[in-house]
């Protein structure tokens, strides 16, 4: 644990340089970090609750696990990024053992929490563009190797951070037990192998895996784009047709409904949101950390760690509104059990009112409506046809024909 000492003690690695700071910065950057913990804490609880009493809940094994790995760094890293961020607290010194199980746990939990991510993306992309095939493959053994092979792959990826460290019984102050003073002597090697594993290759997947959520998204916009207007027929001089172009010309242009208009907009919407929020938050921590390898260490880079570091801890809080609120099925689920505990009469349709008044819309609800809803006009589509393309279903355009799905589905593996 870590201990209190005078002004006085000696550290093996030596006391950080803290630039002073104004008392209504720290107040205001202390409570910045405590609302930010709160709210990771708080909303991956929720999501979690939500998650385990929702019937379909296979549909979110990967979701839940992104919630317990935040919630696991909103315990443990957060607070202890505190500590290590305030000068409030600039008296800390931990022992190397406990600053080296500090490291491992800050770069496990944001490995665990980033691969997650991209098995999300993935995820969702079969469930989008090969719902059949999803069905049938994804299994709870299927989900839960998937989550063995995260928690593999972010444990070898950590011990490169935390070999090579000193083996005497020195000291540290918890501002510098952070991977920027790492004094491992593969600190290069594993921030060159962190970043490409854990950045690069995940923002690869999920750039790739969205751009063809979005191409399948167009395809379903464009499938219902108002037809070309008919070729102009021989004008006629009689009386009636002078009064039948005399009425068409008075009567209102047909337009697209508000509904399809805006349903491909949420969808991109969606996409840039998610896409944008990865990026935002992980892309300076990376960066900083892959410059500092790379070249010098600067002066102030201490103070840069700390900014880079809670601009990733944002992650931690917004992931559960990314990934789990603008599902419609979580959030139906969150407002039946906000519902049942406040003892709402059933005539308040409380979840109607969230689901109508949000903007964000999840990617696959928008395709299946796009694709399904047509407007027909009288005449147009026989009673005969209608039938039929009741029995045939409504596919969404991308997806891969059921027939193939079987016949793959048939094959011994």
């Amino acid at each position: 644990m870590a201990s209190r000492m005078g002004p006085n003690a000696t550290a093996s690695l030596g006391d950080p340089t803290i630039p002073e700071q104004s008392t209504a910065q720290e107040v205001l950057g202390l409570l910045c970090m405590v609302l930010l913990t709160i709210t990771a804490l708080v909303a991956n609880v929720v999501v979690m609750v939500v998650i385990l009493k929702t019937p379909l809940a296979r549909k979110f094994i990967f979701v839940c696990h992104l919630c317990v790995v935040d919630l696991l760094s909103a315990i443990f890293l957060m607070p202890l990024g505190i500590i290590s961020s305030s000068s409030c607290f600039d008296r800390v010194i931990y022992s190397i053992a406990e600053c080296q199980a500090l490291i491992f746990l800050n770069v496990c939990f944001i490995s665990a929490s980033i691969l997650t991510v991209s098995v999300i993306s993935v995820e969702r992309y079969y469930y989008i563009v090969h719902p059949l095939r999803y069905e049938v493959k994804m299994t709870i053994r299927l989900a839960v190797a998937g989550v063995i092979l995260i928690w593999v792959k972010s444990v070898l990826i950590t011990i490169l951070v935390v070999v090579g460290w000193p083996q005497d019984n020195g000291a540290t102050s918890a501002s510098r037990c952070t991977v920027y003073w790492s004094p491992g002597a593969h600190k290069k090697a594993f921030v060159v192998i962190f970043g490409i594993a854990c950045f690069i290759l995940p923002t690869v997947i999920i750039f790739a895996v969205y751009c063809s959520v979005y191409r399948v998204a167009r395809l379903a916009a464009l499938q219902h784009a108002p037809a070309p207007p008919a070729a102009p027929r021989p004008r006629c001089d009689s009386i009636a047709s002078q009064l039948t172009i005399v009425t068409v010309r008075n009567l209102p242009l047909p337009r697209l409904a508000p509904e399809r208009f805006l349903g491909g907009n949420k969808a991109i919407l969606t996409l840039l949101l998610i896409v944008g929020q990865f990026l935002c938050c992980w892309l300076p921590f990376f960066a900083f950390h892959l410059h500092s390898s790379v070249g010098a260490a600067a002066e102030g880079g201490g103070h840069g760690e700390m900014v880079v570091t809670w601009i990733a801890y944002s992650s931690f809080a917004i992931n559960p509104f990314f990934y789990g609120l603008l599902n419609r099925q979580i959030r139906q689920e969150l407002a039946r059990l906000w519902r049942s505990l406040l003892h709402r009469p059933l005539g308040q349709e409380l979840c109607l009112a969230i689901s109508e008044a949000s903007v964000q819309e999840n990617v696959l609800q928008f395709l299946q409506r796009a694709t399904c809803t047509l407007e027909t006009h009288a005449g147009c589509i026989s009673p005969k046809n209608r039938l039929e393309q009741g029995k045939g279903g409504c596919p969404i355009p991308g997806q891969v024909p059921e027939e193939s799905v079987q016949e793959q589905s048939s094959v011994p593996l």
